[in-house]
């Protein structure tokens, strides 16, 4: 009968990979498989003189027990480390084992099985792991006091040197010819230059290093965007630039971290005043209702972006041309910035770009969650800022130039001509005033633009009409068509600022 157990465990074990020894209830061993023998190094008559009941190293490492255990009557049992005084008999390494014991019974005898596990490479992997662990938590720790230092000991003397540059400059400035001037103001943009590219660098290895950690507020972006315009307002006027806007609500709250949103931004606006010589950088903000996302674009008239380019735009210190220093200062991290910043907050940054045409740069943020700020996103109620600025449609440009004079202690006058204009410029809530210079010879045209202020406005702002038309008939065609005042010429600066009066009650 012994025979034929043998061989049913032939059967089952002889082909597997794992070694197997099989021991009856004196503790001998009756059965190995190859496996067996090439790990412990003995064959089964080798054997004969051997019992796992005598073996002193299983008694000494517990596993004696455990065995004893199962052949009274515990079913399944799992070792981990297994050794016997076999395996450590042998001149080779000794491997780890992980080792199942099970019994069985046949024809009332009861044997017991031991199947072997070899996870001396799952083991060591694990330990290798382990130390790559702690080596790269150490590396991190390392990197964090280098940037906490790094950061420290350059932005604080740059600060200095940025803060008394600007007041010798200030102070000098009558005092010092103007060569002197000019290093002065060198050396102030020099040292801006070099502020904002290690803020930059430090930023993103922060973010890379995944250390930033984000503090979500609710925040009104369309007010949020206003405050930010004007630290860009400077680089866009000396470039001759139009840096105006166009909101489709006056208030569009969303759950961001402001420092994320803030810095995305301001990188997206420098980067399109930066490579705009000519026309305009228009900040666009909309809803998309259906999938609770502000959407958010930033256009420019610049130099455009080559479609061979676009898959690298977002690697950081990436540039398109290689010799670009020499005519756009810049470390290649501001739109790498932008995009970690806006995915981090749950948006996406995406580009439609014509080279020589201009860029337009697309990213969506999630609206707020919070039902009463929600509300208040799509309500009709919403009234315009109290702007100091006026938007005023004058095809001659006599009147502007005039009214700017009249009003520029008081507002600062923004200009279209009629063939220029656009309905998507009423949408800009930092108007508080529209003006409307009528030349007769453009009377039907300007009633339409007229009713189609009146119509489209979403903040129905006062619409003042300046004409050289003073017939009453004339005037009342514009009143129907949606003016709130109508100005005839010539007129004085008096008159003005009571008509502009009048038109807000």
């Amino acid at each position: 009968m012994i025979s034929e157990l043998i061989k049913y465990f032939e059967m089952l074990y002889n082909h597997l990979r794992n070694p197997v020894q099989v021991v009856d209830n004196e503790g001998k061993i009756i059965y190995v498989n190859e496996a067996f023998i090439i790990t412990w190094g003995y064959h089964l008559d080798e054997l004969t003189e051997y019992s796992v009941f005598s073996d002193n190293v299983l008694k000494e490492n517990g596993i004696f027990k455990v065995i004893t255990e199962v052949f009274d009557g515990k079913e399944y049992h799992t070792i981990n480390n297994y050794t016997d005084a076999l395996l450590n008999s042998t001149d080779g390494a000794i491997p780890i084992l992980k080792t199942s014991v099970f019994s069985l019974n046949n024809l009332g005898n009861k044997y017991l099985v031991l199947f072997h596990e070899d996870i001396t490479d799952m083991v060591l992997t694990e330990e290798e792991v382990k130390k790559a662990r702690e080596a790269n938590k150490e590396a991190e720790r390392l990197k964090n006091n280098f940037l906490n230092v790094l950061s420290h000991e350059l932005r604080t003397p740059l600060n200095i040197i940025l803060g008394y540059s600007s007041l010798i400059r200030d102070n000098l400035a009558n005092k010092i010819d103007a060569e002197d001037k000019v290093y002065l103001d060198n050396l102030h943009s020099g040292s801006e230059r070099l502020f904002k590219s290690i803020t930059q660098m430090l930023e993103f290895a922060q973010l890379e290093a995944g250390n930033y950690t984000m503090s979500v507020e609710t925040i009104d972006l369309i007010g949020f965007f206003q405050s930010c315009l004007p630290n860009h307002k400077k680089a866009a006027q000396e470039k001759n630039l139009q840096l105006r806007t166009n909101f489709t609500k006056s208030k569009v709250f969303v759950d961001v971290d402001v420092h994320c949103v803030e810095n995305a931004f301001n990188n997206l606006i420098s980067n399109a005043i930066k490579f705009t010589h000519l026309g305009f950088v228009e900040v666009e903000v909309d809803v998309l209702e259906e999938r609770d996302l502000a959407v958010c674009r930033v256009k420019d008239s610049g130099v455009g972006i080559s479609t061979n380019y676009l898959d690298h735009l977002y690697q950081p210190f990436s540039q398109e041309d290689l010799n670009i220093g020499r005519n756009f200062e810049g470390n290649g991290l501001g739109l790498a910035l932008a995009k970690r910043y806006i995915e981090r907050l749950g948006g996406s940054l995406l580009v439609d770009s014509i080279k020589g045409v201009g860029s337009t740069f697309t990213f969506t943020l999630p609206l707020t969650q919070n039902l009463n700020f929600k509300k208040k996103i799509f309500s009709e109620e919403d009234k315009p800022l109290n702007s100091r600025r006026i938007l005023m449609l004058d095809d001659s440009g006599d009147s502007y130039e005039l009214i700017k004079a009249f009003l520029k202690k008081e507002f600062e006058i923004v200009n279209y001509s009629i063939r220029d204009f656009k309905l998507e410029y009423i949408r800009d809530v930092n108007f508080s005033y529209i003006i409307f210079d009528v030349n007769k010879n453009y009377w039907l045209q300007g009633m339409l633009i007229c009713k189609d202020i009146k119509k489209n406005d979403p903040y129905k702002r006062p619409m003042i009409i300046i004409s050289s038309e003073y017939f009453e008939e004339k005037i009342k065609e514009f009143y129907n068509a949606g003016a709130k005042k109508f100005l005839v010429k010539p007129f004085g600066k008096n008159e003005l600022i009571k008509v502009l009066e009048e038109a807000s009650d």
